[in-house]
């Protein structure tokens, strides 16, 4: 065979160029399978694709409605949390105001008691300046009745006469005292 004719057998053959029978059964082969997988797979994967895309906008949907359910729960929870803090200020502000008022009643209460002390102070004090005075008078008188029994010489024994001189002589005491005491 010259080089020639195998060239030109070679090129008659090209590699590209599929043999016709081969080209036929590959074709028939091809619409088979395309034909197999059209009726029985596709429909398949078209029916798992559906169901994937409808299981997602699901979730998409599903996570839409939870994620508005949060936000409005997460609002109610502000709402709430701002009115409990409204509502402990106002507690807060009432315990002040009841305390202040309390605390007034206390210091009116504490007041009153202890003018009330005072004023029983006073009374006793009133009360034990005149026993003191009078006990005084007596012994005064007492004293005195002696002294003028001594000067005169004669017993003053005598329980009215010496009351009188007692009562008169302090009274004069007493007069001469009070009128000291307006010319100051």
């Amino acid at each position: 065979m010259s080089p020639l004719l195998t060239i030109a057998a070679a090129e008659a053959e090209s590699p590209l160029i599929p043999p016709i029978p081969e080209l036929v059964i590959g074709l028939l082969a091809f619409v088979i399978v395309f034909g197999f997988l059209a009726k029985k797979l596709l429909p398949n994967i078209n029916k798992v694709l559906d169901e994937r895309r409808e299981a997602i906008e699901g979730g998409i949907e599903k996570a839409d409605a939870a994620k508005t359910e949060a936000e409005s729960v997460l609002e109610q929870y502000k709402a709430q949390l701002a009115e409990a803090r409204h509502e402990a200020a106002r507690l807060r502000q009432e315990a002040t105001e009841q305390g202040t008022v309390i605390i007034q009643e206390m210091k009116a209460e504490g007041q009153r008691q202890r003018e009330e002390i005072i004023a029983a102070g006073h009374t006793q004090i009133e009360a034990d300046r005149k026993a003191a005075a009078s006990a005084l008078r007596q012994d005064v008188g007492k004293l005195a009745t002696e002294l003028a029994g001594k000067l005169v010489g004669e017993s003053l024994e005598d329980h009215a006469r010496q009351s009188r001189t007692i009562d008169r002589f302090l009274d004069e005491l007493e007069d001469g005292a009070a009128k000291a005491e307006a010319t100051r």
